[in-house]
């Protein structure tokens, strides 16, 4: 069994322990009404996407998601969050000394001994979700479900959820498409624009995706009987019976949004064992990125 594997399989019990945590973080999560600003690169970048929704959606306050090489250096908040697993990504650790003594800021990290202990104002260490594959499953997932905890948007049912999508078989056909699109609203869109990511990661696949309403105003004229169509959450109404006219495959999200994104992630190592890839070790990629100061 791989290393991704592995980890996305140990999921249920990060979280668990996550949401246990959660009430005892203090002064190092964002309270209600701050304004807040979440930043990160690639997965961590659109957990960030997911927080930001989820936490204006419950009324906790306004909050936007950035990829931390976007950061808006204009605009002002209240606390600025970094969602870093490895805690030595170039663009978190720069971004974090820009807002030194001037914002607030938290990171939320895998491992203790790196250089963002000494960056961030405020740090949450999640070190038994850290991760030996380059592509990152449970970290992900649980400072997403820590997050959520602390919005008081997390439930034992969605623990129960991911032990579902850990078990149950992957719909059926799946493997046997080229394309992959995912869809979602909301909060989930930042979960579909991952599932995406993971796809690519592990198993080079060709894949897409959209809020599920946009999906409609162009992407889905790619669609054909070799493409699977992935909703998190629910759809909108009529969109599974218009991507079924076209051929393709629909995959309605019946389980709670994160533990489809697990399912997701299952999808991912099938088709690389499939295409004889190794998910451990994927193309071009390294566990951070740690870019040269002089080619930046």
């Amino acid at each position: 069994m791989t290393h991704v594997e592995n980890e996305l399989n140990s999921q249920p019990e990060c979280w668990i322990r996550a949401a246990e945590e959660a009430g005892a973080q203090g002064a190092a999560l964002p309270e209600a009404g701050e304004r807040v600003a979440i930043v990160g690169c690639g997965t961590s970048f659109f957990m960030a996407q997911a927080v930001a929704v989820l936490r204006e959606q419950s009324g906790q306050g306004e909050t936007d998601a950035f990829a931390a090489s976007e950061f808006p250096e204009g605009r002002t908040y209240d606390r600025v969050v970094a969602l870093t697993r490895s805690g030595t990504t170039t663009e978190v650790l720069e971004l974090l000394g820009r807002l030194k003594g001037r914002t607030p800021t938290t990171a939320i990290t895998a491992d203790p001994r790196t250089p963002v202990m000494r960056s961030a104002d405020h740090l949450v260490v999640l070190d038994f979700a850290d991760e030996q594959s380059v592509v990152q499953t449970r970290f992900a997932t649980t400072a997403l479900t820590l997050l959520r905890a602390h919005l008081g948007l997390h439930s034992d049912a969605v623990v129960a959820d991911a032990r579902t999508a850990l078990a149950a078989p992957l719909p059926e056909g799946l493997l046997d498409c080229t394309q992959f699109t995912f869809l979602g609203r909301g909060w989930t869109v930042g979960l579909a624009n991952e599932a995406g990511l993971k796809m690519r990661e592990a198993s080079l696949a060709w894949t897409e995706a959209y809020p599920a309403m946009e999906y409609r105003h162009g992407p889905i004229s790619i669609t054909t009987r070799d493409t699977a169509t992935w909703m998190f959450g629910e759809a909108p109404d009529g969109l599974a019976e218009q991507v079924g006219a076209t051929g393709g495959l629909w995959v309605a999200g019946g389980l709670d949004p994160l533990a489809e994104l697990v399912r997701a992630q299952r999808l991912a190592v099938a088709l690389a064992a499939a295409r004889g890839l190794d998910p451990d070790r994927p193309r071009h990629l390294t566990r951070s990125v740690i870019l040269d100061s002089a080619a930046h």
